[in-house]
This record gives C-alpha cells, sequence and structure tokens, in this order.
C-alpha cells in the first residue's frame, strides 16, 4: 500500500482548550461502526452516560446549545479525560487529518477547516512536497475502480500542482492555466481518448508551455460592471447551500453589506486600495496564501474523478472557493477599517471551509452549479482571477 501525505502533515497538534473554534461546537459529530459497537458494550456509570448521550438513530453524539454533550465548561472533552484517546471514536481521534483511499493509494491531508491546520496550511512559505511512503500491507481492491483513468489523473494532477506553484507566474495566471488544462483534460475523458493525455501532459511540461497558454489568457478580460455584479451574484450563490454553522448566513450577510451596500463606486475605490496594500504590497504573503489554497483544493479533490470523470467540476471548486475566499479575506479587511492579519486570512479560510467542505450536500450543490450557471464556467472564473483593478 502507498501513501502520500503533504509535508506539513505531521505538524498539527490539537490546543484543546485553547482553541478559539472548537470542532466539538456547531456540527454534528459522526460516530463509526466499530465506535457504536463498542460504547453499546460500555458498563457503569460512564457506560451510561455514554450509551445516553448518542443519537443512536443518526450515529452521532447529542448536541446542547450546538456543543457535544461530552464538551465541558474548560472546551475539554469529557470522555477523553475519563476514558483516554482509545475511546473517542474515529472522527474525534483523526480530526482534523483525513484520509482518502483508492485502490493502492491512501492520501493524507489536514482539513482547511481546523483553524489550527490552516494555520499550518497557509503558513506553509514554500512550495508544498508530497511524501510518498509504502509498506507491505496488502492493496484493498475495488470493484469498478479504473485503475487507467486513475493513472492518467494522477499524472495530470502532478502537472496541475507544478504549474501552481511555478512562482516565475502570479499566482492569478497560474490558477487561470490550470482551469484551462482542466477543460482540455475534461475533452479526452468526453471523448474517451485516454491516450491523448500523454501528449498534452508532454505539453504542460515544455518549457514554453506557460507562454502558450498566456496567449490564451489575453482575451479574458472583465469591465469593472461585470466584475462588481459577478462578485455580488458569487457571494449570494451560497445562501443556496445547507447551513451547518448558525451563524454563517449573517456572516455571509455582513460580508455582502460591507462590500456592496455602498455601491459600485465606493467598492472599487476601496478594491483599489487593498489591492496595492494586500496584493501588491504584501505580495509574497498573500501569493503564498493564494497559491497554498489552490494547493488545497486540487490535491484533495481533483483525483476524486475517478469516481464521476467530472473533472472540470474539482477544479472549478478551486476557482469558485479561491474566488469566495478572496473576497470575503477583502470583506474583512473592509471591516476591519483596511487593516488585516494573518488571522485574519485564516480565519476566513477555515469559516469557508467548515460550512461547505463538510457538507456532501453542499460540494455536489456546487458542482451542479458550476455545470449549469454561466458565471462560475471556466471564460467567467478565469476572467474574475485575472481581472484587475
Amino acid at each position: 500500500m502507498r501513501y502520500i501525505f503533504p509535508q506539513y502533515f505531521d505538524a498539527f497538534r490539537c490546543v484543546a482548550a485553547e482553541c478559539t473554534d472548537t470542532c466539538c461546537a456547531g456540527w454534528a459529530i459522526n460516530i463509526d461502526e466499530a465506535s457504536l459497537s463498542r460504547y453499546e458494550k460500555l458498563d457503569g456509570a460512564f457506560g451510561k452516560r455514554v450509551k445516553d448521550s448518542i443519537n443512536w438513530k443518526d450515529g452521532s453524539f447529542c448536541q446542547q446549545d450546538k456543543r457535544c454533550v461530552f464538551l465541558n465548561e474548560e472546551n475539554l472533552c469529557d470522555m477523553h479525560i475519563i476514558g483516554g484517546e482509545q475511546m473517542l471514536c474515529d472522527t474525534c481521534r483523526n480530526y482534523p487529518r483525513h484520509m482518502e483511499e483508492y485502490e493502492g493509494l491512501r492520501e493524507g491531508s489536514l482539513s482547511l477547516s481546523c483553524i489550527e491546520a490552516a494555520k499550518i496550511i497557509l503558513g506553509c512559505q514554500e512550495p508544498v512536497q508530497f511524501i510518498t511512503l509504502e509498506d507491505e500491507s496488502e492493496d484493498e481492491e475495488y470493484e469498478d475502480f479504473d485503475f487507467l483513468l486513475f493513472t492518467k489523473l494522477m499524472d495530470a494532477r502532478g502537472c496541475i500542482l507544478a504549474i501552481l506553484q511555478d512562482r516565475s507566474l502570479d499566482v492569478a495566471s497560474r490558477m487561470a492555466i490550470v482551469l484551462r488544462v482542466a477543460g482540455q483534460i475534461q475533452e479526452i475523458i468526453d471523448a474517451g481518448e485516454l491516450f491523448r493525455m500523454d501528449e498534452l501532459l508532454s505539453l504542460l511540461q515544455r518549457n514554453d508551455a506557460h507562454y502558450l497558454y498566456h496567449q490564451e489568457l489575453a482575451g479574458a478580460k472583465m469591465g469593472e460592471n461585470e466584475y462588481f455584479t459577478s462578485q455580488r451574484k458569487h457571494l449570494r450563490m451560497f445562501r443556496k447551500l445547507e447551513v451547518l454553522s448558525e451563524d454563517w448566513p449573517d456572516y455571509l450577510k455582513k460580508a455582502e453589506w460591507s462590500l456592496f451596500g455602498k455601491g459600485q463606486a465606493v467598492y472599487e475605490e476601496e478594491r483599489k486600495k487593498f489591492h496595492q496594500e494586500i496584493e501588491i504590497d504584501n505580495y509574497e504573503t498573500w501569493s503564498s496564501c493564494m497559491e497554498q489554497l489552490a494547493v488545497y483544493f486540487i490535491y484533495v479533490y481533483f483525483c476524486g474523478a475517478v469516481y464521476d470523470e467530472n473533472v472540470i467540476g474539482k477544479v472549478q471548486l478551486m476557482g469558485i472557493s479561491v474566488l469566495a475566499i478572496r473576497e470575503l479575506i477583502f470583506a474583512a479587511w473592509v471591516q476591519n477599517g483596511a487593516f488585516l492579519t494573518f488571522e485574519d486570512i485564516v480565519d476566513v479560510a477555515h469559516r469557508y471551509s467548515r460550512e461547505v467542505e463538510h457538507s456532501d450536500v453542499n460540494l455536489l450543490r456546487m458542482e451542479k452549479l458550476a455545470a449549469k450557471e454561466e458565471m462560475f464556467s471556466v471564460e467567467k472564473l478565469t476572467a474574475m482571477l485575472l481581472y484587475k483593478v
């Protein structure tokens, strides 16, 4: 069995009671079958408390005031205190570490939804390296797993990650190129001509590949009126998603008002200041954060196309997510009186992830919206990413 991890995977340490947004509140904590079976066999006073604290129908821990019933007043877990780590269910033991399983491969990642993990992900200054390990455990076989397609997707992802981490280009252009590449990959898959993938990947590895794509991007322009309207529609789209956190709708409304409530002229004026102070004057930090976001979404989701062949949807998710996070960071800058810290960027990214990534309904709905809404087409996303004030 092979394993792949980003270089920072083992850097995470839970800060427990010091966490500013505990993972034990605000959402349901699902319990794996093995842990449910183990909890059902517990006896004594603690066993009764555990059994009484589980919603056996849903297979999750009960909540009180949106907090897990085992989360005490000091923001510590009573189950961990009393029973130790071995008493925890898989979700509580592993989060924010996530393992995606494919035939012959397991890929580990940290979840951006955890604020401490988000600090590690966005705080990585150098291009992320992915470490491959192998052990002697037997590979699990998956029924109807398309290994040829998966191999091509892995190769394609490697090229895409290389593009996203090529710092000779500005970060917006890198993401725009990746969107174009994804469109070509999708055409190859739709035509059932996987043999053409090698030719495309060879092109991407040429020294002049970026120049060729830059020529295509030259026509991807968007005016002030269209950009203002598109960004407002973009943020409003998130109202159509399943709400996981009670404060998310108000958070979105506040951001929308901060950005668009005073009209287009004020928006453009503030956008120019933000662009100068954050995206130009602090370009190295800003560019690194945007790069890490793009790399994160591609690494976590791209190869999932082996199950639905929807490569373009996975890459559109990257574009939509980076644009949304970028705009919400802009809103935070406005709300903070034209001031922004790294912690503000982390807070926005983890809020977005917590709301969007932890709902299969939301992820599926976003892919469907990306497929049918013209504002999420490759052309529109490209133009929005490359928009210059």
